[in-house]
């Protein structure tokens, strides 16, 4: 059984198509980045997920419930951590943490589980003077009760500091070694290429691409950069590399030359022709494609319909 399943999901607002026949699949144990630019359906796909907002047309499941006809039975099953968390300013963070125990029926410990978001210094302060960072914190410590099967994390580095997304980063993956799916929406680019086993990437309602991080940049041909220090450079062996299939720039930064390809398998061939040009290589740089450079690809350039990888 899939932990969420979608299927031709749609959502509109009057003549505003925010969710356009999303067919997802998030598998049992994964953890899945759900990524795209704000406006791109996310939020309200969420929604759907979670049973607060009905689809206009399509049918999702969740844990094996449905989206619509068994929202309660999904939220009490799940642990979610929401973009936009509201917390009771004169609530202690043990007493946010012991309402959602109380909330589950689960016999949790407030404590440890605040303890093990890193906030057991603060566990009896009010929530009114926290940062955003021990919200997230209180929330996900929240999110956690229950040992749920899945969780739906919306944004949950924000307002975290490097060791704070740090900490995030282990929890979750201790969750998945427990057996645990996480569905895991970001804008931090650097999050997501470290913790998701897959990922799907929204634009205007649609899902313009799904798979692996590698296979997507090999799919969608994004590009390295090999960078070679020599000691000097030809007139005519930039237009020599320009000609080559694999290359689509090439520019001189000091004695450096910059050459940006789009397959990264023939990087040696262009090696091969600097140094068949009598230049010696004092030092070799490869940059590969980052997962915010194949994000920035598909969330501004033209993708038609043609080109979606559906699940």
């Amino acid at each position: 059984m899939s932990a969420i399943e979608t299927d031709s999901l749609t959502r509109r607002f009057g003549d505003v198509t925010a969710v356009d026949g999303l067919d997802l699949e998030v598998k049992d144990g994964e953890v899945y980045g759900f990524l795209g630019p704000n406006g791109a359906g996310k939020s309200t796909t969420i929604n759907m997920l979670l049973g607060f907002t009905p689809p206009t047309s399509g049918s999702g499941t969740v844990l094996g419930y449905d989206i619509v006809e068994e929202s309660q039975a999904i939220r009490q099953s799940i642990g979610v951590l929401p973009e936009d968390f509201g917390m009771y300013d004169r609530l202690t963070a043990h007493k946010h943490v012991q309402f959602a125990i109380e909330v589950k029926g689960a016999d949790d410990d407030a404590s440890a589980l605040l303890e093990r978001v890193g906030l057991e210094d603060a566990a009896d302060r009010k929530a009114g003077g926290f940062s955003t960072g021990m919200k997230q914190r209180v929330a996900l410590a929240m999110a956690l009760v229950g040992e749920p099967d899945l969780l739906i994390l919306d944004e949950p580095s924000s307002g975290l500091d490097p060791n704070g997304a740090r900490e995030m980063r282990s929890i979750i993956r201790a969750e998945v070694d427990r057996g645990a799916t996480v569905f895991f929406s970001s804008h931090i680019m650097e999050q997501v290429e470290a913790i998701c086993d897959r990922v799907g990437i929204m634009r205007d309602g649609r899902l313009v691409a799904e798979d692996r991080i590698d296979a997507l940049k090999d799919q969608f041909d994004a590009e390295s950069q090999l960078v070679l220090t020599v000691d000097t450079v030809p007139d005519d062996l930039l237009t020599e590399l320009r000609t080559m299939p694999s290359v689509s720039d090439t520019h001189v930064s000091g004695s450096d030359i910059v050459i940006v390809l789009n397959d990264s398998s023939r990087k040696a061939a262009v090696i091969n022709t600097v140094e068949a040009a009598g230049v010696e290589i004092d030092d070799i740089t490869s940059k590969e494609p980052s997962l915010e450079e194949l994000f920035a690809k598909l969330t501004t350039d033209d993708v038609s319909k043609s080109e979606v990888i559906g699940a």
